[in-house]
This record gives C-alpha cells, sequence and structure tokens, in this order.
C-alpha cells in the first residue's frame, strides 16, 4: 500500500490518536480501507463481544469470526482491529498483527496461554506498601512483563503508609536490587507524592497496570485518569488492601496524554514460555553463568561455579538464586507441556490423513474389484 493512501488513513481516522492511532498503525490498516473496514482499538472484552473506540465513538461488536477457540488468537483488550461499518450484530473481521502481548499460563495443569493486553508498551507492576513485600512475586510479574516486549515498570503504591523517609528508601532499594534495569518508583495516590513521574512514564504511549488484588491498582488508575473512573471498595483495617471492582480489562485514554489499561487482581500468574523473560530479570546470574567452567553447571556443587561463588562472597543472595530456578524449573515445565500437546496435535493429525488415505484406498479397490 502506497505511503499516501496510509497518510489518507491516518488522518482519516485522527480522531483515534488520543487511543495511540499513529502512521504506523495507518499503514498496518491501509490493505483493509478498500473493503469498507474502520479502524477501531479494543477498549474492552466481554463473553465473545468487545466494546471497540473508533472514529465515530465506541461500538460493540461480535469478535466470531476471529478463531475463538484458540486463546492466543482471540481479540483482547489493546488490539486494534478492522470493524464492519454498520450492521446488526457488528462484527469484528480481524485484528492487525500485535507488536507486543502480555501472556501468562491459563493454569498449571494445561498448556495453554492466555493474552491479557496487546500493543503496551510499559508494564507497570503495582506492589502495595501496606504489607510486606514479595520479592518472588515482583520476579514473577517481571519474568512476564520483559517476555512480552513491553518494559516494565515497578509501582510502589500506598507510600504515604511508610512515614519515614529512610525506610522508603531501603524498600525502593530492595526492589531495585530484584529488579535490574528496571525503573522503581514509590508513589502515594492519595498524596500525590511520585505521581508526576508516573504521568511522565504512562504520557509516552500505552501502559497496562498489573498487580495483586488490593495492590492499589484502580486507585492509581483514578489518580491518573483525573476522576473516579474505576470502583474501588472501602480499605479492609486487617490488611490494609483496597477492594477493588474490576473485573474486566479497561482501555482509558488519559487526560495527561498516553493509554492506560487496567486489569482485574491476577491471583495467579503462571510463566508461559518465557525463557527470555526470566534471563532478563535474573540477568546477574547469567552473566555469572557464563563465567562457570562447564557451560551446562547446574549450580549446585560443580567445581568452578562462578554463580557459587558469588554465593559465598556475598555478591549473590540465596535466596535470588532460589528464586531463579524455581523460575527456570516451571518455565520448563510449561515449554515441555506445550511441546507435548504440539506433538500430541500432530500426530493426531497425522492418523487422520492416514484413515483418510486408507478409506481412499479402500475405494479405490472397490471399484477396481
Amino acid at each position: 500500500m502506497s505511503s499516501t493512501s496510509a497518510f489518507s488513513a491516518f488522518s482519516a481516522f485522527s480522531a483515534l490518536a488520543p487511543y495511540g492511532w499513529n502512521e504506523a498503525w495507518a499503514d498496518e490498516f491501509a490493505p483493509y480501507l478498500s473493503e469498507g473496514l474502520l479502524p477501531g482499538r479494543v477498549v474492552r472484552v466481554d463473553r465473545g463481544q468487545c466494546d471497540v473506540i473508533t472514529a465515530d465513538g465506541i461500538v460493540r461488536a461480535d469478535t466470531a469470526f476471529v478463531t475463538p477457540h484458540d486463546p492466543m488468537r482471540v481479540v483482547c483488550t489493546g488490539d486494534w482491529v478492522a470493524v464492519e461499518p454498520g450492521g446488526n450484530p457488528r462484527y469484528v473481521r480481524t485484528y492487525l498483527p500485535r507488536r507486543t502481548a502480555f501472556v501468562r499460563s491459563t493454569s498449571s495443569k494445561r498448556s495453554e496461554g492466555q493474552i491479557l493486553a496487546a500493543n503496551v508498551d510499559h508494564a507497570i507492576v503495582a506492589v502495595s506498601l501496606a504489607v510486606e513485600v514479595d520479592l518472588g512475586r515482583i520476579e514473577r510479574f517481571l519474568a512476564l512483563a520483559w517476555e512480552s516486549g513491553a518494559q516494565p515498570v515497578v509501582v510502589l503504591t500506598k507510600a504515604d503508609l511508610v512515614p519515614e523517609a529512610a525506610t522508603l528508601a531501603h524498600l525502593v532499594q530492595d526492589v531495585e536490587t530484584t529488579a535490574p534495569g528496571v525503573p522503581v518508583l514509590a508513589v502515594s495516590a492519595m498524596g500525590g507524592d511520585g505521581l508526576d513521574v508516573l504521568v511522565a512514564v504512562v504520557g509516552g504511549g500505552t501502559s497496562v497496570l498489573l498487580g495483586q488484588s488490593g495492590a492499589g491498582k484502580s486507585t492509581l488508575a483514578n489518580a491518573l485518569l483525573g476522576e473516579d473512573v474505576m470502583d474501588v471498595r472501602a480499605t479492609r483495617d486487617a490488611d490494609g488492601k483496597g477492594r477493588h471492582t474490576t473485573t474486566t480489562r479497561n482501555l482509558l485514554a488519559l487526560p495527561t496524554g498516553g493509554v492506560l489499561i487496567d486489569t482485574p487482581g491476577l491471583r495467579g500468574v503462571g510463566l508461559w514460555d518465557a525463557e527470555t523473560g526470566v534471563g532478563q530479570v535474573f540477568s546477574e546470574i547469567e552473566e555469572l553463568a557464563a563465567r562457570c567452567r562447564f557451560h551446562d553447571c547446574a549450580h549446585e556443587s560443580e567445581p568452578g561455579c562462578a554463580v557459587l561463588a558469588a554465593i559465598a562472597s556475598g555478591e549473590l543472595g540465596e535466596r535470588r538464586l532460589d528464586s531463579y530456578r524455581k523460575l527456570i524449573r516451571e518455565n520448563q515445565r510449561i515449554v515441555a507441556k506445550t511441546d507435548a500437546r504440539l506433538r500430541a496435535e500432530i500426530r493426531k493429525d497425522w492418523k487422520r490423513k492416514g484413515a483418510e488415505g486408507k478409506a481412499a484406498m479402500e475405494a479405490k479397490r472397490g471399484r477396481w474389484g
């Protein structure tokens, strides 16, 4: 498609610019202009249907045309789609190629991935300071975030509950050690502390807000939006957690620029083929491992192990190595399950084709006989 056609697609639907529409997306969409389809971005998905923001406003569309049986290929929040200009019902015909995708394992007992958000530039991991910080869970979220292709950012919420500046600085430092290469921000959505830095971060594209239930995501989203869009229930006295009612992933344009996808609290964040992401989270261990005497060193008792030497010298903490081993093993299990599933599907396909071939041969013999 010519650059002129792409520019016309951009200018014709420039009302979508607050939601991330630009010339690059217009270029991707240009082939669908001749079919009379309209571009839009999915702001919410619910039971086979979705809300799509278009140049004319939000429309409701059915997603039945987009392989609903494959959880990795269903329409999700953040997708750019080609939607019919009218009809009842109205249908999404396809989604544009995703630039990034945040994916987790649906269950430890199954070998399927679940896509949570698409075309995300920043993955904001919200961690509440109202309770003890779980560094292992942060590492898990970061592995998925790095694997998605987005830039992770850790936001320590409810910073106003840590009145001592020295204590807060110590907590930030602990998380920074756990998250090499990742910005760590202490933020109080209630008091506004740290929000200006976060606003600058999210203003540069699309951000997805992730974390456990009660991490303060909805309060943080409301602070970024400048109004109470996301419902937040009263804070529990027992653990300091606000109980929000977010049940779906919602995409919202921010008044200061950028786009935010708020998500429900995630109880489980199983890895999904996240070897690269795990390596990024534990980059210092991977760098040490490259100096081990044996290339297949398991870092347990082998001579010349640079990782164990770092443990002995205090350069590397044992908790960090234990977490690395745990996530590596978990990722290997899910990859093995996926491979097994694919092999089973291939064998099933072979058997089906073999049966069809056998039936065809028998039919020919019957005709010849």
